[in-house]
């Protein structure tokens, strides 16, 4: 214990050593505003390592919703989401977002960071908001690897996320944030309801169409869907409250401004709507079928974050209870609207991330205290709410309709089916996420060390929805 409070002090004292340069002489304006600086780049801080934290909760979440021979794969497309989409951020998607604007259109100047002007305002830098925004960056391609689970290339999914977060996503970022066209006609969104979440709803959703169903999701001859149960509710659990923890960070540090009481205001708006959204869920869901189903009760607390993320700033505490509650039930019907399409989303995410934006993104039009509908504000404010929503819509599905159809016309889309059925761990990674679970028959021999024994030609093929 002696040894630990030693430590203890020592530590300390090396934190307010380092820290005495920004506090020395505050009596000068110039020290003033370094302490500023100082106090605005650790708030974005933390708020930065909380968003990135949320990547350990869609890893988490994805792979306890889909089966255990993809475990691998998912926390593989989850690492190279987050690597590869802040490097490709840092490259093209920064300037595309917040350079020089081009008509209103499209960043010009900054990449690389090169020359790169701004931050959110004068006492936050440039580096420690790029930081920041290439978390969001990155949240929004890894909503589409949840759409796409089981049966898509891992090549192919690298592509997706260099065009998403190199250009898709930052050219809805430039129309809104970035001061764009979309800005100009008062369109709002405070925290991503539609820039982060229903640019990567609507791309799940057209990535989910283009790509097709796993094998075994629908009946043959009914069409009808069939469930595909997730390996492991515990992990989608844990994905849903670090995803929940990460978005007091997301939210929170969205504020933007040491400002005691809009920062507590937003933290209780995102917490009410997030639980509205669970208890509705799983109340619709046991009114329903009888059961409290539990991947939907955790879709239902995602779709109220994501309903709240819009107008976390503006709208009051019961309008967002009201919001997550609303968001708990469409959820759980778009969901089951996505699979009468004959789409196959695994995890619900153009349900979550898509229809629950495009909610939050319009109830700010409605429950905005000062401008909204509900409170007298006229629709002037609902109108730019709703041409933002088809405008990104619009954009977003043109594009990435485009990529999937291109990558699929090239064969570089979707695995063979005999690897989708024997799981793509050990096909698209050598090893499979739980090896000592893995039998012998139902594997072939692919991955070096870790292959299996192939099943014998006149075994019949493991059932691809029950392996």
């Amino acid at each position: 214990m002696r040894r630990l409070l030693k430590l203890g002090v020592v530590t300390a004292t090396l934190l307010l050593t380092s820290a005495m340069p920004a506090f020395a002489q505050i009596e000068g304006a110039v020290d003033l505003e370094a302490l500023n600086v100082f106090a605005m780049t650790l708030y974005l801080t933390f708020a930065t390592g909380l968003v990135f934290l949320m990547h350990a909760g869609f890893s988490m979440l994805e792979a306890g919703m889909t089966r255990q021979k993809n475990a691998a794969n998912i926390i593989g497309k989850n690492l190279l989401t987050i690597t590869l989409g802040t490097l490709t951020y840092y490259v093209v998607g920064w300037a595309f977002m917040y350079g020089d604007s081009i008509g209103g259109l499209i960043g010009g100047s900054g990449f690389l960071l090169s020359n790169a002007s701004g931050g959110a305002g004068e006492l936050i830098t440039t580096e420690i908001d790029f930081a920041f925004q290439a978390m969001f960056a990155a949240t929004a391609a890894t909503i589409v690897s949840g759409a796409v689970a089981e049966r898509i290339k891992f090549g192919a999914y690298l592509v997706v996320v260099m065009v998403l977060t190199g250009l898709i996503y930052p050219v809805v970022g430039a129309w809104t944030w970035g001061g764009g066209w979309l800005a100009g006609l008062g369109f709002t969104d405070f925290a991503g309801s539609t820039i982060v979440h229903l640019t990567g709803g609507a791309a799940a959703l057209v990535a989910a169409a283009v790509i097709g169903p796993r094998i075994g999701k629908f009946a043959p001859r009914t069409g009808r869907a069939r469930a595909i149960p997730g390996h492991s509710m515990p992990l989608a659990a844990l994905g849903t409250l670090l995803l929940f923890f990460g978005w007091f960070g997301f939210n929170g540090g969205s504020v933007l401004a040491l400002d005691g009481p809009a920062l507590g205001h937003v933290i209780v708006t995102t917490a009410m709507a997030g639980c509205a959204g669970g208890l509705a869920a799983a109340l619709f869901t046991r009114a329903r079928s009888g059961k409290f189903d539990v991947a939907m009760t955790a879709n239902g607390i995602l779709a109220g974050l994501v309903g709240i993320t819009a107008g976390a700033d503006v709208v009051s505490h019961l309008m967002a209870v009201v919001v997550g509650l609303i968001a708990g039930v469409l959820v759980a019907v778009a969901v089951a609207f996505v699979d009468g399409r004959g789409i196959d989303d695994p995890v619900g995410a153009s349900s979550v991330h898509g229809a629950c934006g495009v909610l939050g993104t319009l109830w700010v039009g409605f429950a905005h205290v000062e401008d909204g509908l509900l409170y007298g504000g006229g629709a002037g404010l609902l109108a730019a709410q709703a041409i933002g929503v088809v405008a990104v819509v619009t954009w977003v599905g043109a594009t990435v309709g485009g990529l999937f159809l291109l990558l699929r016309s090239v064969g570089f889309l979707r695995v063979p089916a005999h690897e989708e059925i024997e799981g793509l761990d050990v096909h698209e990674h050598g090893i499979p996420g739980y090896p000592e679970l893995v039998h012998a028959s139902g594997v072939s021999r692919t991955g070096g060390e870790y292959g299996f024994a192939p099943r014998p030609a006149s075994a019949p093929a493991p059932d691809p929805v029950e392996d």
